[in-house]
């Protein structure tokens, strides 16, 4: 069976997949949720939902740092990756011993896609366009506010997510205007630089670095014009099967907003 990754990647596989590792959390999570449970026999450190999942299956390093022995032992027949979240020399190293898919995110139209295709990937297409249905129907009901916004990653420097980010179109997802839009990817920033953009809001994410009250304290006392607030990093930033709680939360939050 020949199958075509979203790098346009083309893998051959003899038999649908019984020993998958997946290195990306978001897709990890998303094979579970689609019943890979007996298949599913190597996941990163980040891979920590559902618990049940990070508990039971063997973890095969981070998503930038695989332990490629480890990988090796487990004689996986497929292992599923992303562009953007996992180290291009360990893909290579491991495409040349195993099939290896990669999804490539940008969107939600891409989150979508990428749904579809590991189901028909992993022979659970019915599951994948069902899930496929009702994340695209929870987005016909997700509110909008017409505001400015920062949404930082990142501390010491500050970082934050740009241009063609996944986490920006969800903030387009919800009218927000993301300030750095015609930025690189993931600018660094000053808090002068941040000061003299002057945003409405400033999203303090959870992941992946870790922010607190405490850097909320410390904004909000340098930008008192501007609304902080500390926000789940999962709900706008994993692109597999947790889409389908994030439409309720971004709508409790522009509650607050």
């Amino acid at each position: 069976m020949l199958f075509t990754d979203q790098l346009n990647n083309s893998i051959v596989l003899h038999s649908y997949p019984k020993r998958i590792i997946s290195i990306v959390p978001s897709q990890s999570e998303l094979l579970w949720d689609l019943g890979l449970r007996d298949e599913l026999v190597g996941i990163t450190k980040f891979c920590i939902h559902p618990k049940e999942m990070f508990n039971s299956i063997e973890r095969v390093g981070g998503t930038k740092t695989l332990n490629i022995e480890k990988i090796r032992a487990l004689k996986p027949d497929l292992i599923i990756g992303n562009k953007e979240e996992n180290e291009q020399s360990q893909i290579l190293e491991l495409q040349k011993e195993f099939p290896v898919w990669m999804s490539d995110i940008y969107n939600l139209e891409d989150a979508l896609k990428m749904i579809e295709l590991v189901g028909e990937l992993v022979n659970q297409s019915n599951n994948a366009n069902q899930l496929k249905n009702n994340i695209q129907h929870s987005f016909l009901n997700i509110l909008q506010v017409s505001k400015t916004a920062l949404y930082l990653i990142w501390n010491k420097p500050y970082m934050a997510a740009g241009k063609a980010t996944f986490i920006g179109d969800m903030l387009q997802k919800i009218g927000i205007e993301n300030m750095l839009e015609n930025t690189s990817r993931y600018p660094e920033l000053s808090l002068e630089e941040i000061k003299s953009l002057n945003p409405a809001i400033i999203f303090l994410s959870s992941e992946p670095y870790p922010f607190k009250d405490s850097h909320v304290k410390e904004l909000e006392d340098k930008l008192p014009n501007t609304k902080v607030l500390l926000v789940d990093g999962e709900l706008f930033s994993w692109y597999g099967s947790r889409l389908l709680k994030s439409v309720d939360y971004l709508n409790d939050l522009i509650k607050q907003l």
